[in-house]
C-alpha cells in the first residue's frame, strides 16, 4: 500500500498519479469561506467541526489570505464560528472543548492580522458583531472561568490559560486592545488566584497565570481622568488603596465603601474615573497560600535564569576559551564574560514589580525560606502537557518546581524569594548595553528601590536573626580575583543588598554612562541609612568599600567632566554622593557599628581629600559663571561644606603631629590618633533634609518605561504562542475516548 503524507492540510498519496486529497476539516473551514451558511445543507456541521482534529495552520493562513472586502463578504460565518466555538466550550466531551479552544486561538490571531493592515476594520464586529459581542464575550469568560476553576483536565486549563494570553498579547500595546474591555467587565481574577493557590496546578500552569496577570494588570494603567461639566450629587469611584497616586478631586468628600468604591461628592461637575479592577483586585489581596504560590512561581523562574546562567558560566571556564586565557591572561576577560549570556526575563519581573509595588502583604512573601533551588534532588514528575516556553528561557524543569515545595532541610542551605531576586539582579546588572538587560537592571533597581521604602521589608532586611549566604555574580575585571563562594559570611539581607549596590557602582564607570541606574542606585542605598538612622540599627557592615566606591565615582565624573556634561546633568549625580557622606558625618553615630567606624569615614575623607577638593573647585568655578549648570553646582558647593570643615581641620593637625614626630608618612592608626585627639575642637554645620525623601512615584515618572517595557513583553509572549507550542497531539491522547 502506498505511504500517505499529509503537508499544508493536503492527504495525498507518494504516488504522483492521484490528486491530493484534503483534510476533512480544511474542507470544512472551506465552507465557511464561503459565502453561504454551511449548517444548511448539512445541519450538523458545528457539532461534526468539533470533533475533527484542529488545523490551526490552514485557517490562519486562509484568514490572512483573504483581503478586507473578502473577509467582510463571509463576516456572518465567521461570528457564527465564534459562537458555536463558545458554545462548545460547555460541552461534556473534552475534544470539543479542546477544539474549540485552539479555534478560537486561530480566530484571534487570524483576524487580528488583517486589522493590522486594513485601515476600518474592527476586531470585534469581525469576530463576533457588535450587536452580540457583550454577551459572546461574557459567555467565553464565564466559560473559561468554569474550565480554570474546574477540578477537571489540566490539559485543558493549560489551553485556556494559553487563549487567555493569546486575547491579551494580540496587539503590541495591550492599552488598544478592545476585547479587553470584556476582561475587565467579565473578570478572571479569582480564577488566577486558584490557580496560584493549588500547588498542583500552580505547578503545571503557575509560570502563565502570573504572566496573563501582570499583563492584564498593565491594561490602560495610566489613563487620565476625564471630566463632564454637568451638575451630579454624587459619583462612584473605582480605585486601588495602595500605592497608585491618584488623588481625589478637590473639594470633595471621600467614603470607602467596600474596600475599594469611593464615592465622592462634587456639585458642579461628574469625573469619570475608571481604574483597572485587576489593579484594586491586586492590592487588596491578602490569602497567604495566594501569595505564597505567586512567590513561589516567580522564585522558580528567576532560579532557573540563575541556573542556565552558572550552567553556561561553568561550562565557558572549563572550556577550550578559558584554557586559551589562561595562556595569555585576562586580555580577553571582557568579552569571555560577554559571552555568557542567558535571554532576561521582564515577564516575570514585571510580575514580581506588580506584585511589591501594588501589594504590601507581598512583602512577607520575600522573605518566606525554602531550600536552594537546584541543590534538593527529587524524582522528576511528568512535564506539563504543554508548555509555554519563558520569554526565551528554558521552562523551569518539574525537579525545580517540586523542590521549592519541599520541607526545610538543616542540611541545606535556605534561600528566599528575595535571595533569589538579589542573584537574579546581580546577574542583569553586570552587562547594561543589551536593551533588553538595560530595562531588565533599571526594572530590579526599580523593585528594590520600592523594597527599600517599605517598613516591613527594611524590618527583615536588618534582622540580626535572618542570616544568609548570598552569592552575588561579581563581573570579571583585570584588577581582582573572583570571591570564593565558601568564603561567604551568612549575614543580614540588607548587607546582600548594599553588596549589589557597591558591585554596580564599581563595575559601570564607562562611556556610556548609566546615569539614570546610578541615580537609582544611590537612591537606594540613601533609603536604607534613612531607616537605620530611624530605627538606630547598627548594621556590622563593611562601609569602607562603599566610601571607596562613591570616592571613585566622583572621580569618574570629574575626569569625564566634558564628555558627560552634554549628555547628562552630573551635578544631580554628585549632589546626591557628596549627601551619602553628609548621612553618615552628621547620623553616623547612630547607625554606625562602633566608634571605630565612624573614625575611619572621617580617615577616608581625609586620605581622599584631594578628591573632594578637585570637585569643590570644578563646582565653584560653574557656579560662577552664567552657564546652565550654575544652579546645579551651586547646590553641591553648599554641600560640600562638612566634607571641607573636616578636611581643613584635620589636615592641618597631621602635618604638625607629622613635623613634630619626624615622620614622613603616617600610618592609618597615627592619622586615627590625631582624629581621635581633635574630635572636640571641629564645627559642623547642621544640614537639614539629609533624611528626608521622594518615595516613588509611577505613574507620573515611569509610565513611558512601563508602556515600552509591556509592549516588548506583549511580543514576545505571542512569538512563543507558535503552532508548536498550541499542538494537540498530547491532547488528543488523554482524551482517546468519547463518552
Amino acid at each position: 500500500m502506498a505511504q500517505v503524507e499529509k503537508r499544508g492540510g493536503l492527504l495525498r498519496k507518494s504516488s504522483a498519479s492521484k490528486k491530493p486529497l484534503k483534510e476533512k476539516v480544511v474542507l470544512m473551514y472551506d465552507e465557511i469561506f464561503m459565502t453561504e451558511d454551511p449548517s444548511k445543507c448539512s445541519p450538523r456541521f458545528w457539532e461534526e467541526l468539533f470533533l475533527m482534529k484542529v488545523n490551526l495552520e490552514y485557517l490562519e493562513g486562509k484568514l490572512e489570505s483573504l483581503d478586507g472586502e473578502e473577509l467582510m463578504k463571509i463576516k456572518d460565518n465567521i461570528n457564527c464560528l465564534f459562537q458555536h466555538c463558545i458554545q462548545a466550550l460547555g460541552e461534556e466531551h473534552p475534544i470539543r472543548v479542546v477544539n474549540a479552544l485552539q479555534t478560537l486561538c486561530a480566530l484571534i490571531r487570524g483576524v487580528h492580522q488583517k486589522n493590522k493592515s486594513t485601515s476600518g476594520f474592527d476586531i470585534i464586529n469581525m469576530l463576533m458583531g457588535f450587536d452580540k459581542a457583550e454577551l459572546c464575550m461574557k459567555n467565553l469568560m464565564e466559560s473559561l472561568d468554569s474550565l480554570l476553576c474546574a477540578e477537571g483536565s489540566e490539559s485543558l486549563k493549560s489551553l485556556c490559560l494559553k487563549l487567555l494570553l493569546c486575547l491579551v498579547t494580540v496587539t503590541d500595546n495591550i492599552s488598544q486592545n478592545t476585547i479587553l474591555e470584556y476582561v475587565m467587565i467579565n473578570s478572571i481574577f479569582e480564577a488566577i488566584l486558584q490557580i496560584l493557590s493549588h500547588p498542583p496546578s500552580r505547578r503545571e500552569h503557575g509560570y502563565d497565570a502570573v504572566v496573563l496577570l501582570a499583563l492584564l494588570v498593565n491594561y490602560r494603567k495610566y489613563e487620565e481622568m476625564i471630566q463632564l461639566l454637568y451638575e451630579f450629587k454624587y459619583m462612584t469611584i473605582y480605585a486601588a488603596q495602595l500605592r497608585l497616586g491618584l488623588e481625589k478631586p478637590k473639594n470633595s468628600s471621600s467614603a470607602l465603601s467596600d474596600g475599594t468604591i469611593i464615592k465622592f461628592q462634587c456639585p458642579d461637575q461628574i469625573v469619570v474615573w475608571s481604574v483597572n479592577p485587576y489593579i484594586v483586585k491586586l492590592s487588596i489581596v491578602d490569602d497567604e497560600a495566594t501569595l505564597n504560590g505567586m512567590g513561589l512561581v516567580i522564585a522558580q523562574a528567576l532560579s532557573e535564569y540563575n541556573r542556565q546562567y552558572k550552567d553556561k558560566e561553568e561550562e565557558h571556564q572549563s572550556g577550550f576559551f578559558s584554557a586559551l586565557t589562561n595562556m595569555v591572561g585576562s586580555m580577553f576577560i571582557a568579552d569571555a564574560h560577554e559571552k555568557i549570556s542567558v535571554q532576561t526575563n521582564e515577564a516575570i519581573l514585571l510580575a514580581l514589580y506588580e506584585a511589591v509595588h501594588l501589594n504590601r502583604n507581598f512583602i512577607t512573601v520575600l522573605a518566606q525560606s525554602h531550600p536552594e533551588m537546584g541543590l534538593v534532588t527529587t524524582p522528576v514528575s511528568p512535564a506539563p502537557t504543554t508548555p509555554v516556553t519563558p520569554l526565551g528561557t528554558t521552562p523551569p524543569s518539574s525537579d525545580v518546581i517540586s523542590s521549592v515545595e519541599l520541607p526545610l532541610d538543616a542540611d541545606v542551605q535556605t534561600s528566599n524569594l528575595l535571595i533569589t531576586f538579589l542573584k537574579y539582579s546581580s546577574i542583569v546588572m553586570q552587562d547594561t548595553k543589551d536593551e533588553h538587560r538595560l530595562h531588565s537592571g533599571k526594572l530590579c533597581l526599580i523593585i528594590l528601590t520600592c523594597i527599600a521604602e517599605d517598613q516591613y521589608a527594611n524590618a527583615f532586611l536588618h534582622d540580626d536573626n535572618m542570616n544568609f549566604r548570598v552569592n552575588l555574580h561579581r563581573m570579571p575585571m583585570r584588577h581582582r580575583k573572583k570571591a570564593a563562594d565558601k568564603n561567604l559570611p551568612c549575614r543580614p539581607l540588607v548587607c546582600a543588598v548594599l553588596d549589589l549596590m557597591v558591585e554596580f557602582i564599581v563595575t559601570h564607570m564607562m562611556k556610556e554612562f548609566p546615569m539614570d541606574l546610578y541615580i537609582r542606585c544611590i537612591q537606594v542605598v540613601h533609603k536604607l541609612l534613612c531607616y537605620q538612622k530611624k530605627c538606630r540599627v547598627r548594621l556590622h557592615y563593611t562601609w569602607r568599600e562603599l566610601w571607596s566606591a562613591l570616592i571613585n565615582l566622583l572621580k569618574f565624573l570629574m575626569s569625564n567632566e566634558t564628555v558627560l556634561l552634554a549628555k547628562h546633568n552630573i551635578f544631580t549625580l554628585a549632589l546626591m554622593i557628596v549627601n551619602l557622606f553628609n548621612m553618615f558625618i552628621t547620623y553616623g553615630d547612630t547607625f554606625l557599628p562602633t566608634p571605630s567606624s565612624y573614625d575611619e569615614l572621617y580617615y577616608e575623607i581625609i586620605r581622599m581629600h584631594q578628591s573632594f577638593d578637585n570637585l569643590y573647585s570644578m563646582v565653584l568655578r560653574l557656579s560662577t559663571n552664567a552657564g546652565q549648570w550654575k544652579e546645579a553646582a551651586s547646590k553641591v558647593t553648599h554641600a560640600l561644606v562638612n566634607i571641607r570643615a573636616i578636611i581643613n581641620h584635620f589636615n592641618p593637625k597631621i602635618e604638625s603631629y607629622a613635623a613634630v614626630n619626624h615622620i614622613s608618612q603616617l600610618s592609618e592608626e597615627q592619622v586615627l590618633e590625631v582624629v581621635r585627639a581633635n574630635y572636640d575642637t571641629l564645627t559642623l554645620k547642621l544640614q537639614d533634609g539629609l533624611d528626608q525623601y521622594e518615595r516613588y512615584s509611577e505613574q507620573h515618572k515611569e509610565a513611558a518605561f512601563f508602556k515600552e517595557l509591556v509592549r516588548s513583553i506583549s511580543t514576545n509572549v505571542r512569538r512563543n504562542l507558535a503552532f508548536h507550542t498550541l499542538s494537540q497531539e498530547v491532547l488528543l491522547k488523554e482524551f482517546s475516548t468519547i463518552s
